[in-house]
């Protein structure tokens, strides 16, 4: 039935999805955003340096990526 109320226990998995989704893209960014800061100022790096902050780069995305879903399950809700 498309029109039944879900029990609270889906209620409750699509919440977690959502909340998890957040709590990871958060620290993703976090520490991809450290990262970043650990590698220093981009005219005084080494290629170590480079590299770090190109994967801090991409972590901080991957962490956005997650919040976003995150919001998508949380806005679509039980219909996904």
């Amino acid at each position: 039935m498309s029109g039944a109320i879900p029990a609270p226990r889906e209620m409750m998995e699509a919440a977690m999805g959502e909340l998890t989704d957040k709590i990871k893209g958060n620290v993703n960014e976090a520490i991809g955003k450290a990262k970043q800061a650990i590698a220093g100022d981009p005219a005084t790096r080494t290629p170590e340096d480079d590299k770090l902050a190109a994967e801090g780069a991409g972590q901080e995305m991957t962490g956005k990526g997650e919040q976003f879903k995150g919001s998508v399950k949380g806005a679509l809700g039980d219909n996904i």
